[in-house]
C-alpha cells in the first residue's frame, strides 16, 4: 500500500516539520565516549549543551515528563522531555502525538539520571521529518527474513545487526583496496555493456543500444578486458565491481554479484595460490581480530596452511570406496559413478566434463575448511593455461571455504591458436545444445593475444561471499542491500 501525500496534506508536513534551522552537532556515540565517565554531579556543573537528531525508536510518557531514546548512525541516547522546559501546549498537542519512527532534533543538556543513564533535558525539540509509516515497536530486533531482505530500509532501522553487517562489508573491500595498493596494483575500470559475452560460460543478460541499434550485454566477467591491459603493458591490476549472470537464485548466487578480479605478470597458479592465502589470513587477523572464524556450526581455521588437493583425490575421499582413481578416467566407469550419485550428464560430455560435475554435486558442500583444489580438467577450463606434463590438465585452482568456492585462480592462457580453437570448441558445443547461450568467441581477444600475453596469473574473489563467510552469514542475501528476489504475489 503506497502512502498518499498530496495538497492539505503537504501543507500539514510543512507546518509540522518547521525546524528553524536546527543543526545537529553530536553523534550518540560521541557523547557517551566523551562524557559517560564523568561522575554524575560533576556532569550537572559542566557547561554540556549539546544537538543530535535521528529517529524515535522507543517512548515512555509519564504524565507531564517523558523519555525516549533517539537513533542515529553511531547508536541510541535516551532524551528527557518535561512541561518544564516545553510549553506544556506543544508537549501536549504536537510532541505526545508524534509517532515512533518519526525524525527529531534536540537540544538540551547532558545530565546522568539515578541509575546512571547518559540522558539529555530537552530544553528544544524540532520535528525534522515525519514517519507517515508508523514503526510499531514489535518491529525492532526484526527477524523475519523475507520481510528483512524485501524491505531493507525498514530491516535497516530495525536491526543493529544488519546495519552492523554492511558496514563490516565496507570495511572488508575497502581493506582489499589498501592491500592491492600497498602492493603496487592499480586499480582500474572495464566496461560493464559488452558487445560479446565473454570471460566465462553463463547466461548473459541482454540490452539493447538504441543508437547504434546493436545489442548489448551486461558483462559475466572482465576477465578478457583486464587482459587487455596486460598486453597494453600494464603488470599488477586489479578491478572491484559488479558482474551479471542470468542463472538461479539460491543460497550462494545471485545475478548481480561483486567480484575483485587480480592479474599479475610473471606469476603463475602457484603464486596465487600463496596470494590469496596471505591475503585471507591477514583479512581474518585485521577485521575480526582472530584467526578461528565461526560460520554456522563450524569454526573456520585461518592459521593453520590452507589444505591443497587435487580435483580427482578430492572425488576419491567423498565417494564409495570400491572405486579408484583407475575408475575415474575410465568412461564407462565414470559415467556409471555419475548415475550412482543422481549427477545429471549429457551424451556429448567429454570424461573431465563428468568428473567436474561429480566434483560439484558430491565434493564441494564438504570443504569446509580452507582447501585449494587444484588440477582441473581442461574442458571446463578454457581460459587456463595446459600442464607442461598433462595437456589434459589446466593449472587452476579454486579455493573453497565453508562449502562454496570463494575463489578462482589459474595461469592465464596465453597461446592465441590454442585460445582460438577452445573458443570455436565452445561455440561447437553450443550448436550442439551443451552451452545454454547464444556463443560468439571475443574474435578481438584472440587479435590481442596475437601482439603478446606475458606469462599472467589471475585471480577472482568473490565478494559477497567472502562477507558472509566473515559475517557468519547463510545466505548471500544478507550481505547485498538490494538482492533479486522472485516475485512476491501474496
Amino acid at each position: 500500500m503506497k502512502t498518499k501525500i498530496a495538497g492539505n496534506n503537504i501543507r500539514r508536513y510543512h507546518s509540522l516539520c518547521r525546524h528553524k534551522g536546527f543543526k545537529r552537532d553530536h553523534l550518540s556515540k560521541d557523547l557517551y565516549n566523551k562524557f559517560y565517565q564523568i561522575e554524575r554531579k560533576k556532569l550537572i556543573s559542566l557547561e554540556n549543551h549539546v544537538s543530535v537528531a535521528g529517529r524515535m525508536i522507543s517512548r515512555r510518557i509519564l504524565g507531564r515528563a517523558s523519555f525516549f531514546t533517539l537513533r542515529d548512525f553511531s547508536g541510541t541516547i535516551q532524551v528527557y522531555v518535561s512541561v518544564n522546559t516545553v510549553k506544556e501546549k506543544f508537549y501536549e498537542h504536537h510532541f505526545k502525538k508524534w509517532n515512533l519512527g518519526d525524525i527529531v532534533g534536540v537540544y538540551g543538556r547532558l545530565f546522568k539520571t539515578k541509575v546512571g543513564e547518559l540522558t539529555i533535558d530537552c530544553q528544544r525539540i524540532y520535528l525534522l521529518s515525519k514517519s507517515y509509516r508508523t514503526i510499531s515497536s514489535k518491529f525492532y530486533r526484526l527477524k523475519n527474513r523475507e520481510i528483512q531482505h524485501r524491505n531493507r530500509c525498514l530491516d535497516l532501522i530495525s536491526n543493529e545487526d544488519s546495519k552492523e553487517i554492511f558496514i563490516v562489508r565496507s570495511k572488508i573491500i575497502n581493506w582489499i583496496r589498501q592491500f592491492m595498493n600497498r602492493r603496487g596494483f592499480i586499480e582500474v575500470e572495464t566496461p560493464i555493456m559488452q558487445p560479446i559475452p565473454g570471460g566465462a560460460l553463463a547466461k548473459p543478460f541482454i540490452t539493447h543500444h538504441n543508437t547504434l541499434n546493436t545489442e548489448l550485454y551486461l558483462r559475466i566477467s572482465p576477465e578478457l578486458y583486464l587482459k587487455r591491459l596486460i598486453i597494453g603493458g600494464f603488470e599488477k591490476i586489479f578491478e572491484i565491481g559488479k558482474n551479471f549472470r542470468n542463472e538461479g537464485i539460491s543460497r550462494v548466487h545471485n545475478p548481480e554479484f561483486t567480484m575483485m578480479e587480480m592479474y599479475e605478470v610473471y606469476k603463475n597458479y602457484l603464486d596465487l595460490m600463496k596470494f590469496v592465502e596471505l591475503l585471507l589470513k591477514k583479512i581474518a587477523r585485521s577485521m575480526l581480530k582472530t584467526s578461528k572464524v565461526k560460520h554456522g556450526e563450524n569454526f573456520l581455521d585461518f592459521d593453520k596452511d590452507f589444505e591443497k588437493i587435487t580435483m580427482k583425490e578430492s572425488i576419491l575421499r567423498n565417494i564409495s570406496d570400491e572405486f579408484s582413481e583407475k575408475d575415474l578416467n575410465d568412461k564407462d566407469k565414470i559415467i556409471m559413478i555419475a548415475k550412482s550419485y543422481e549427477v545429471k550428464i549429457d551424451d556429448t560430455d567429454q570424461l573431465g566434463k563428468i568428473q567436474y560435475k561429480i566434483f560439484e554435486k558430491v565434493v564441494e558442500k564438504k570443504l569446509v575448511q580452507p582447501t585449494f583444489v587444484t588440477e582441473y580438467p581442461i574442458e571446463v577450463s578454457p581460459l587456463s593455461k595446459r600442464k607442461e606434463d598433462d595437456p589434459l590438465i589446466a593449472e587452476r585452482f579454486e579455493l573453497f571455504i565453508g562449502g562454496y568456492e570463494v575463489a578462482n585462480g589459474f595461469s592465464e592462457l596465453n597461446d592465441p591458436i590454442d585460445q582460438l580453437s577452445r573458443f570455436i570448441q565452445q561455440r561447437r558445443e553450443n550448436r550442439s545444445g551443451v552451452v545454454d547461450q547464444d556463443y560468439s568467441y571475443d574474435e578481438d581477444y584472440i587479435s590481442a593475444l596475437e601482439y603478446g600475453l606475458p606469462p599472467t596469473a589471475g585471480l577472482g574473489i568473490g565478494i559477497d561471499r567472502l562477507v558472509m563467510l566473515l559475517t557468519d552469514r547463510c545466505s548471500i542475501r544478507d550481505v547485498i542491500f538490494f538482492p533479486i528476489l522472485r516475485k512476491n504475489d501474496t
